[in-house]
Parts: C-alpha cells; sequence; structure tokens
C-alpha cells in the first residue's frame, strides 16, 4: 500500500505488469506501416525482394549481360567487315586514316588486323551468333526465373526444349519491344520533330527547345513504361495480375530514366582521366547493369506485394497430415513384482486357515 500526495491509498502497481503492457505495445515500425499504407507496402516489396534473393538474380542477370557482350561485338565485327569487303573505296579510306594518324609502324599494324578480320568475318560472324545465342538464352532465362521468383509463382519444370524454345521467343519479343521503344524516342527527340516545327513555323517561339526537350522526355518516359509492362507482366513463366504490373512499370520508367540522367554525368565525369578511358566504360556498364536488374526485381516486388496480387497469390496446400498411433506394450511384473505377489497369496492363504480354525 502507498499514500498519494492527497493522502489517498492505492494498491503499489506491480512493475512486472507494466513490462508486460509496455512490451505488448506495437513498435515505431509496425506503427508507421500502420499509419501509412504505402510504407507498409515499400517494406512489404522490399521483404519479398530479400526473401526471394533479389541481389543473387541481379548478379546472374549482370554477368550475362556481359557474357553477351563479346559475341555481340563480334557479331558487329562480322557484319563491318562484310560491309568493308563490299565497299573497297570505304576500306581504302578507312586504311588511308589510319595510316595518317597512327604513328609509326603502327599504322600498318592495325591495317593488317583489319585485312585480317574482314578474311574471317564468316568464322567470326558464325562464332559470334553462336556465342550470343547461348548468352542470350543464359540471360533470358536468368531474367525469367527472377522476375516469377519476385511474383513467388509456383513454376513446374517442363521441357528442356520448349523451354528453350519459350525463353528464345521471350528475347526476340524482347528485342521487338526495345527495337519499337528506341524508335519511338528517336521520334520524340530526333529530326522528325524538327522538321514539324519547321513546317509549322515555330523554331522562333521563345521557350520551343525546353518544350520539345520535356516532349521527348515524355515520350521516352511513355516507351519505356510498354516495355516494363510487359516485362514484368509477360516474362514470369506463370502468370500474373496485369493491372498490377502496369502500376509498378510506371515507378520502374520513372526510376530507370533518373538513373539514365545520373548514368550519363558519372560517365562524363569518369571518362575525363586516363584511367577513366580505359576502365570506365566497362566499370560504368557493369554498374548500369546491375543497378537496373535491381530496379526491375523491386518494381516486381513491388507489383507483387499489392493488395490485389496478394489476394490472387498462390497459396500452397497445408502438409499432409501423418497419423502415428501409439503403441504402448505393458510387460508382466518383473522379479520383485512377483515375490510381493507371492507374498500376498501366502497371507492371504493363512488368513482363510486361520479363520477358520476360529470358527
Amino acid at each position: 500500500m502507498a499514500d498519494d500526495k492527497n493522502g489517498n491509498v492505492g494498491a503499489l502497481e506491480d512493475p512486472s505488469s507494466t513490462s508486460e503492457r509496455d512490451s505488448d505495445k506495437p513498435g515505431f515500425l509496425a506503427r508507421q506501416r500502420a499509419a501509412h499504407p504505402w510504407f507498409d507496402h515499400v517494406m512489404r516489396a522490399a521483404q519479398r525482394y530479400q526473401n526471394q534473393k533479389g541481389d543473387y538474380y541481379a548478379a546472374g542477370i549482370t554477368y550475362f549481360s556481359v557474357l553477351s557482350l563479346v559475341p555481340i561485338l563480334m557479331v558487329v565485327f562480322a557484319v563491318a567487315g562484310f560491309v568493308l569487303a563490299g565497299r573497297p573505296d570505304l576500306l581504302d579510306e578507312i586504311k588511308n586514316s589510319i595510316t595518317d594518324n597512327a604513328p609509326g609502324s603502327l599504322g600498318s599494324t592495325l591495317n593488317d588486323l583489319v585485312d585480317s578480320a574482314i578474311s574471317s568475318r564468316n568464322t567470326v560472324g558464325v562464332l559470334g551468333l553462336l556465342g550470343a545465342a547461348y548468352g542470350g538464352l543464359g540471360w533470358m532465362a536468368n531474367v525469367r526465373n527472377a522476375l516469377t521468383a519476385m511474383w513467388e509463382s509456383k513454376h513446374e519444370d517442363g521441357n528442356f526444349l520448349r523451354t528453350k524454345l519459350g525463353d528464345a521467343g521471350a528475347l526476340i519479343g524482347l528485342g521487338l519491344a526495345l527495337v519499337v521503344s528506341l524508335g519511338l524516342s528517336a521520334l520524340g527527340s530526333g529530326p522528325v520533330v524538327h522538321q514539324v516545327v519547321e513546317w509549322l513555323n515555330l523554331d522562333n517561339v521563345t521557350g520551343i527547345g525546353t518544350a520539345l526537350r520535356i516532349l521527348s522526355i515524355v515520350v521516352g518516359l511513355v516507351a519505356m513504361w510498354a516495355v516494363f509492362a510487359w516485362v514484368i507482366a509477360r516474362l514470369p513463366r506463370e502468370p500474373v495480375a496485369i493491372r498490377s504490373a502496369l502500376g509498378a512499370a510506371v515507378l520502374a520508367a520513372v526510376a530507370f530514366e533518373i538513373f539514365k540522367q545520373v548514368g550519363a554525368v558519372y560517365l562524363s565525369s569518369v571518362l575525363s582521366g586516363p584511367a577513366g578511358v580505359a576502365f570506365g566504360p566497362i566499370l560504368g556498364l557493369l554498374v548500369f547493369v546491375f543497378f537496373t536488374a535491381r530496379m526491375l526485381l523491386f518494381c516486381t516486388a513491388w507489383a507483387a506485394t499489392t493488395r490485389s496480387s496478394l489476394a490472387l497469390a498462390y497459396v500452397p496446400p497445408p502438409d499432409p497430415a501423418v497419423i502415428s498411433p501409439r503403441v504402448t506394450v505393458r510387460e508382466g511384473p518383473g522379479v520383485l513384482g512377483g515375490l510381493a505377489l507371492v507374498g500376498v497369496g501366502a497371507l492371504a492363504v493363512l488368513g482363510v486357515r486361520g479363520f477358520g480354525r476360529r470358527r
């Protein structure tokens, strides 16, 4: 019992009950998630990304992206070799330019390399196509597996040949989508728009340059939104909620545009030194591909953790019940138990005889 300052008598509060009430209160993070639905969605997406090993898949996508770069360059060189073989005047012009600008005997060495590349263009092209096909299929398989994991979709492994044909079709579809996206971006910022502006006599209007810049950004965002929506919704190996993918594609397109602008500033600053000229492009490529892959997978996790997607998510059945009856075998009495039973029986016999004699 304790008196308060007014003289009232009250019971002392148990400290253990106070600590139990404090432990039952939600923490700061839980309160913020309950108060802000958007923050709760971010946390759900981050947990999905971490639980499904998003960084691991992003590293695999980066590896196959760099692996595919060499055969693609081989194909480019082979195509250039075919073009130069059919244009001897252009070939002579390139050789003369190399001889005039390269110091000493380096010009003749480079010309010999050009001739060697042209003569072996068939072999280089075939090897490049085979390497590009291998790297491209590996890249696409990794991307599709990563997107499927972010959706937590249940996928049964099918026929190997059918799976690879599906990956090849998805790779071709992605290539076409990128070509359309780049074409729309070029139309939004290329000479076609400037020609239209000249036809309309708007080239001298104040602020037309800023308006064209904004138009090119908007067109680029719309084009990338379409590509990301197709990737998030159609590349997973199992059907997913398209509506959630469309919303996540907006986030991916905006994040990609911001990252692209930051990457351009980074490359311009890195390539200013000799070390940057040697290693800057490859490091920039690695960073760009890795963070783009992480961004894509996080946006996919975002789409997979919306309320509508969670309502349609696959729920695995519970584990089968295992009935294991318990059989208890009771053994007979031991040695001590047997002696005790014999003693009890003897006492009972003696008691019966004594009772009979008294009668």
